[in-house]
C-alpha cells in the first residue's frame, strides 16, 4: 500500500510528540514520577535501582523532603547507618512535621547511645502528636538510660495506657522493671506482652533472656525456641537460642541450633559463616575447616565466605590455594585491606618479610583500624630488623583488640628480651583481664615480678601457670629460674627437669640446669647429663654447645672444640657455637683457623653482627686493621645505630691516619649510645685531641679514667693532652702510671723517650 507524503509527515509529527512527550513534564511531575519509581524498587529490594531514582528525583529537587526520606530506608536496609542519619537529617531539616522521620531519627540516636538527643527529639514529636506511641517508648527507655529509671518506669506506664492491646510498650514497661529488679512484676507483663500477641517475636526473647538470668533454664528454651519458630528467618532469634544453650553448657544443642539456623537462612552471610566460627571457638579446626569449605563451594562469589576460607587455608599451610584465590580478590580490587593482609601475612610465612613490609604498610593505610594487619606488619617488621617498628605495631594491635593473644606474646617476648618490665605487666594485665584460666598470664606476670625482685608474688604465679599447663615448659623453666637464684639448687634441678620432661630439646631448660651444675663447681656432673641428653636428642646442637662450654669448665679444650665443631655441622645457625669455638681456637694459637671460623660462620649468618665485630678485633690484634676497619663499617651497614661498631670504627681511624670529621662523627654515635662507658668516652677524646680541641678532650679523658683507673691507654691519652696544654707536672705524673701499669707494653719505649724530654724541659 503507498502511503502519501502528507500521511508520512503527520505519522512523524505524532512520532516525535510522543517521543518528547516527557520534555514537557514539569519538573514536579518528573520528581514524583523518579519518587514512585523508587518506591517500586524498594518494595521489591531492588536497592540500588531505588537508590538512582530517589537520587535523581533529589537532582532535579535538592530540598525534595520525601526523596531524602525514602533514601534512608534505602540506606537502612543495607546497614549504611552513616548514610542513614545524613538522610534523616536533611528529612527533618526540610520537613521537621515529618513525623516519622523525626522518630527514626530519634532511634538512630538511641542506638548510637546519644540517649539525651534521643530524648529532645522524642519529647518535640510528643509537644506536636501526645499520642505518638513510638516516640513515648522511646522517651522510657531513654530517661532508664540517662540514669533516671523513676520517669522511665512512669513514661513506660503512659505507654501502655496509650496502646493497652498492643505488646510493644509492655515490652518496654517489662524490660524496665526487670532492670528496677521487680522480677515478678516483669515476669507478669512480659508474659501479658506474649498473651497479647503470641507471634511477637521481640517479647519472648525478653521474657526468655529474664528467665535466663534466673537460671530456669527449661523455661528460657521455651521462650527462646517460640522466637525462632514465630520467625525462621530471623537472625537475632536463632543466635540468641544458640548463646542460651552455650550459656546453659549444652554445647551440643548450640550446634544443632546453628546447623537449623543455617538451613533457615541459607542465604545470609552472616548466618552461614557460624557454624565454621563455632567449631573454631570451641578447638575443632577440622570441623571448623570442613564447614568453610563447604560454605564457600556453596557461596564461590560470596566475598565474606571466600575471604574466611582464605583464612582457613592459611592455617592449614594450603599456601598455594590461599594466594590463588587472595589474587582473585585483589585483581577485582587492589587496595581490600583484607586481602592485602592475607597476602602480607602469607609472605611473612614464605621468609620473605622484607616483601611483606609494602604490601602490609599498604593494608594499614587502606584499613587503619585491623589488628591483624597491624599484627602481621609488625611480624614483617621484627624479622627484618625494624624492632622499634615491630614494638609500636603490636602495641596498636592490641590496642584494637586487646584480646588479641598473639601480639600480646609477641609484645611479652619483646618485653623479655628489652627487660622492659613494665611492657611485660601490661601485656600479662591484659592477657589475665580476658582470660584468667590461660596460663600464659600468670607466667608473664611471674617472670615480671621475679625481676622486680617480688619472690613469693613471682612463686604464687609461677606455679599456677604449671597448675593449669603442668606441660608449661616456660613455666616450670622460670620457676626453676627462680629458685636457683635462691640458691634452692635440689628445686631448681627437679622443675628444670620436669620442663626438660615435657621438652627434651628445650634449650633454656637444659642450659638452667647445666649453669646450676656449673655455679656448683660440678662440670663432671654437667657432662654426663649433657652427654645423657644428647643420646635422646643427637641432632640438637645446642646440647653440644652447652657441651662445649662444660668441657672448657672442666679444662678439656681438645673435647670442648670437637663439641663445638659438631655443634656448628648440625647448625650452621647456630652464632653461639660458632663465636665460642672461634674464640677458643685463637686463645689455643689456632688463629688463622679463629679466622676462617668467623668467616665461615658470616658466610651462613650475614646479619649478625657479633660475628663482624668478634672478627675485627681478631684482625685489630693481627693488626690487619684494614679488614678490621671492612669489618667494622659493614657492622654499621646493618645497624647504623650500633655502637661498639662506631666507637671501634672511629678509634681505628684515630690511629691510623682516616678521616678525622668521619671518626669524630662516630665516636660522637658510640658516646651518644653509651654515655657511661668509659671507652665511648676515652675515644671522643682522643677525636678531640686530633682536631685541637684539647679543653673537651681533657674533660672525656679524665672521666674516661675515673671510670677505668687501671687502663694504661687511657692515661696515656691524657698525658699527651696534657702536654699539649704545657701542663707538664700533670703530664709526667699521667706517663708515669703508663709505665705503672703496663711496663713492658708496646708504647713504653716511646712513654720513657717523652718522660726524658718533658725532664729536660724543667
Amino acid at each position: 500500500m503507498k502511503v502519501s507524503f502528507k500521511s508520512a509527515q503527520w505519522f512523524l509529527l505524532v512520532l516525535s510528540l510522543l517521543l518528547c512527550a516527557g520534555c514537557f513534564r514539569s519538573p514536579n511531575e518528573r520528581k514524583q514520577r523518579y519518587l514512585d519509581s523508587g518506591k517500586r524498587y524498594l518494595k521489591n529490594a531492588k536497592y540500588q535501582e531505588a537508590i538512582i531514582q530517589f537520587q535523581n528525583a533529589i537532582q532535579i529537587d535538592k530540598n525534595f523532603a520525601p526523596a531524602h526520606y525514602q533514601l534512608a530506608q534505602c540506606f537502612l536496609r543495607q546497614g549504611l547507618l552513616p548514610s542513614v542519619f545524613r538522610e534523616l537529617s536533611y528529612t527533618v531539616n526540610l520537613d521537621p512535621k515529618n513525623w516519622q522521620a523525626q522518630l527514626d531519627l530519634a532511634n538512630l540516636l538511641f542506638e548510637a547511645r546519644h540517649f539525651q538527643e534521643a530524648k529532645d527529639h522524642a519529647l518535640f514529636i510528643l509537644k506536636e502528636q501526645s499520642n505518638e506511641l513510638g516516640a513515648q517508648i522511646l522517651l522510657a527507655s531513654s530517661d532508664a538510660e540517662l540514669g533516671n529509671l523513676e520517669a522511665g518506669l512512669q513514661e513506660a506506664q503512659k505507654a501502655v495506657q496509650l496502646a493497652p492491646d498492643k505488646p510493644g510498650p509492655y515490652l518496654t514497661y517489662g524490660l524496665l522493671q526487670e532492670k528496677a529488679q521487680q522480677i515478678a512484676a516483669a515476669e507478669q507483663t512480659l508474659q501479658k506482652a506474649v498473651a497479647i500477641d503470641p507471634k511477637y517475636l521481640p517479647a519472648h526473647m525478653g521474657l526468655g533472656s529474664l528467665y535466663q538470668k534466673q537460671q530456669k533454664w527449661t523455661a528460657a528454651e521455651s521462650e527462646y525456641r517460640a522466637a525462632v519458630e514465630t520467625d525462621h528467618t530471623n537472625l537475632i532469634a536463632h543466635m540468641s537460642l544458640v548463646s542460651f544453650y552455650l550459656a546453659w553448657g549444652k554445647k551440643d544443642l548450640a550446634e544443632q541450633a546453628l546447623k537449623d539456623a543455617k538451613k533457615d537462612l541459607p542465604n545470609d552471610p552472616a548466618m552461614y559463616q557460624r557454624l565454621g566460627d563455632f567449631y573454631l571457638a570451641n578447638s575443632e579446626p577440622e570441623k571448623a575447616f570442613s564447614e568453610v569449605a563447604s560454605v564457600y563451594q556453596q557461596h564461590p562469589n560470596e566475598l565474606m565466605a571466600k575471604k574466611r576460607y582464605i583464612e582457613l587455608l592459611i592455617q592449614h599451610n594450603q599456601i598455594d590455594q590461599a594466594v590463588k584465590l587472595n589474587e582473585e580478590i585483589l585483581k577485582q580490587n587492589s587496595k581490600d585491606a583484607e586481602a592485602l593482609t592475607f597476602k602480607g601475612q602469607i609472605l611473612n610465612l614464605q621468609q620473605k618479610s622484607a616483601d611483606a613490609v609494602s604490601v602490609l604498610e599498604a593494608a594499614v593505610k587502606s584499613n587503619p583500624a585491623g589488628p591483624v594487619g597491624h599484627y602481621q606488619l609488625g611480624v614483617a617488621y621484627a624479622t627484618t630488623g625494624n624492632v622499634s617498628g615491630a614494638e609500636k605495631e603490636w602495641r596498636e594491635a592490641v590496642k584494637l583488640n586487646p584480646q588479641m593473644l598473639d601480639a600480646q606474646a609477641r609484645l611479652a617476648s619483646l618485653a623479655l628480651r628489652k627487660g622492659d618490665i613494665i611492657l611485660l605487666e601490661e601485656s600479662a594485665s591484659q592477657w589475665l583481664k580476658f582470660y584468667p584460666s590461660a596460663p600464659q598470664g600468670y607466667l608473664m606476670r611471674g617472670i615480671a615480678r621475679m625481676k622486680r625482685g617480688d619472690v613469693s608474688g613471682a612463686e604464687v604465679d609461677l606455679r599456677k601457670a604449671i597448675e593449669l599447663d603442668p606441660k608449661s615448659v616456660l613455666g616450670c623453666t622460670g620457676l626453676a629460674d627462680l629458685f636457683a637464684a635462691q640458691k634452692h639448687f635440689q628445686e631448681a634441678q627437679k622443675f628444670y627437669e620436669q620442663a626438660l620432661d615435657s621438652d627434651p630439646r628445650f634449650t633454656a631448660a637444659l642450659q638452667g640446669l647445666v649453669n646450676l651444675y656449673l655455679f656448683q663447681k660440678q662440670p663432671q656432673k654437667a657432662i654426663e647429663r649433657l652427654r645423657a641428653q644428647i643420646a635422646k636428642t643427637p641432632d640438637d646442637s645446642d646440647s653440644y654447645l652447652l657441651l662445649g662450654k662444660s668441657l672448657l669448665a672442666n679444662h678439656n679444650s681438645a673435647e670442648a672444640q670437637a663439641a663445638l665443631e659438631k655443634a656448628v655441622g648440625l647448625d650452621k645457625f647456630n652464632t653461639n657455637a660458632f663465636l665460642l669455638l672461634a674464640q677458643l681456637q685463637d686463645t689455643s694459637g689456632q688463629t688463622d683457623q679463629a679466622a676462617s671460623t668467623y668467616q665461615r660462620a658470616i658466610q651462613d649468618n650475614p646479619r649478625e653482627i657479633r660475628l663482624y665485630d668478634a672478627l675485627a678485633g681478631l684482625e685489630d690484634r693481627r693488626h690487619n686493621w684494614q679488614s678490621a676497619q671492612e669489618l667494622y663499617k659493614k657492622v654499621i651497614a646493618i645497624q647504623p645505630d650500633e655502637p661498639m661498631a662506631s666507637n671501634n670504627l672511629s678509634y681505628s681511624l684515630l690511629e691510623h691516619g682516616g678521616d678525622i670529621n668521619y671518626a669524630l662523627s662516630l665516636a660522637q654515635v658510640a658516646r651518644q649510645a653509651m654515655p657511661n662507658s668509659p671507652a665511648t668516652a676515652d675515644t671522643l677524646a682522643w677525636a678531640n685531641y686530633k682536631i685541637g680541641n684539647y679543653s673537651s678532650a681533657t674533660n672525656l679523658s679524665q672521666e674516661a679514667i675515673t671510670k677505668d683507673p687501671q687502663n694504661p691507654t687511657y692515661h696515656y691519652h691524657l698525658g699527651l693532652i696534657y702536654q699539649k696544654l704545657d701542663k707538664v707536672a700533670l703530664a709526667r705524673s699521667s706517663f708515669q702510671r703508663v709505665i705503672q701499669l703496663d711496663p713492658k707494653s708496646t708504647r713504653s719505649d716511646e712513654v720513657r723517650r717523652i718522660l726524658v724530654s718533658l725532664d729536660k724541659s724543667k
